[in-house]
């Protein structure tokens, strides 16, 4: 792993508010992680892990703090360098699959490339290649209604990389899936850091998949804090 980190949080502070409550998400958060690493980022509902991502990814900003990746300050972009940032250098894999209903699996993984204006045979090959890498390629024409659960997040997760993002983030990837599935996502996640050379911040409240993991971050509300842990 490169001895520089990719990913630099800083004090990052958020604060929810509904009418006059407010509950503190995140309190003083930091922490850096590096080319190579899967880092599972583990807690219970609402400890603030999604909250985490947000800022990391630039979905949203922290109240006080900031967030580097790849050298580029996020808490400071426009909202139009946050799109670009967004587009080239972070994918994002949700526990919703968030594909599009209409379009076959190849047309999905294609769509991020099609919004870079990538030229079409060179969309094409990486679309094949990547649904080879996820287990995919006898599935390209199918649309998600016809895929299993596990399958359409790998199409998610194919999708995630299609523009060569530096940083993968995914939130609670597993989480609509069984144990096995899920195991197996985890795996593949795994597989991807180490073969497409990304970093990849994780967010489960699933313990039987932090040993996957190469460092974990625990989230108790709101506070972040790197528990040693026995692998098995």
């Amino acid at each position: 792993m490169s001895s520089e980190p990719l990913v630099v949080a800083e004090g990052l502070r958020k604060v929810h508010r509904s009418g006059p409550k407010e509950v503190l998400a995140l309190r003083q958060v930091s922490f850096e992680a590096f080319p190579g690493e899967l880092i599972a980022i583990r807690g219970r509902s609402g400890s603030g892990k999604t909250t985490l991502l947000n800022q990391i990814g630039g979905l949203d900003r922290p109240d006080a703090g900031r967030v580097l990746v790849a050298g580029h300050e996020v808490t400071a972009l426009t909202e139009n360098d946050l799109l670009a940032l967004r587009r080239d250098v972070v994918g994002f894999v949700f526990q919703s699959f968030g594909l599009i209903p209409v379009l076959s699996a190849a047309e999905n993984v294609g769509v991020p490339m099609r919004l870079a204006r990538t030229p079409a045979r060179e969309r094409d090959e990486r679309v094949r290649m990547l649904l080879s890498l996820v287990g995919l390629e006898q599935h390209v024409n199918q649309r998600p209604y016809e895929l299993s659960g596990g399958q359409r997040q790998r199409v998610a997760i194919a999708r995630a990389l299609a523009n060569r993002p530096r940083l993968l983030i995914a939130d609670e990837p597993t989480g609509q899936l069984d144990s096995q599935t899920g195991r197996q996502i985890m795996q593949l996640l795994r597989a991807l850091v180490r073969s497409e050379g990304v970093t990849a911040l994780v967010a489960t409240h699933d313990p039987n998949l932090i040993t996957l993991a190469d460092r974990v971050l625990e989230l108790t509300d709101g506070t972040l804090h790197e528990p040693t842990l026995q692998r098995t």
